[in-house]
């Protein structure tokens, strides 16, 4: 792990999400195993909310996906973790709220919780499969092929 890695890891180890997060799987029956950058990855995640194919609380990366594939997409791994670092500058908790705001905000200008969610908009749009209304459609749609 990088230093920056490494600080994430410990920041959001004392803000408590990683606990929560740890806790989240625990309740879901979803298995964890260690994964890359300090990450822990959940598997067979089955609760009905939130609805995304991977969600992340703290250092903790909830896939709905089996143990074989959890975390196997760098690209969707890659947004999950700017999720996990915008946990860390948000000094843990206060990320969810935050981010369901930002998620209202958006979905009332756009109809979509993540086109102008700034958190997701941070993550980036397309990798976490949110359509960017800068981009044509088309392209969208293009650039989610090419990323499966």
């Amino acid at each position: 792990m990088t230093p920056g890695e490494r600080l994430r890891q410990i920041a959001n180890a004392l803000n408590l999400s990683t606990l929560l997060g740890v806790l989240i799987a625990r309740a879901a029956n979803a298995p964890q195993t260690r994964g890359p950058r300090g990450l822990i990855i959940a598997s067979g995640y089955h609760w009905t909310l939130p609805k995304a194919a991977a969600f992340t609380v703290g250092n903790v990366v909830l896939f709905r996906s089996g143990t074989a594939s959890a975390g196997t997409d760098p690209v969707l791994l890659g947004h999950e973790e700017r999720h996990s670092t915008q946990y860390a500058y948000c000094l843990g908790l206060p990320f969810l709220p935050l981010y369901l705001f930002c998620a209202l905000w958006s979905l009332l200008r756009t109809g979509n919780p993540g086109t102008r969610n700034f958190f997701e908009r941070q993550a980036g749009l397309v990798a976490g499969g949110y359509p960017d209304k800068r981009i044509p459609a088309r392209q969208t749609q293009q650039r989610n092929e090419a990323q499966q």
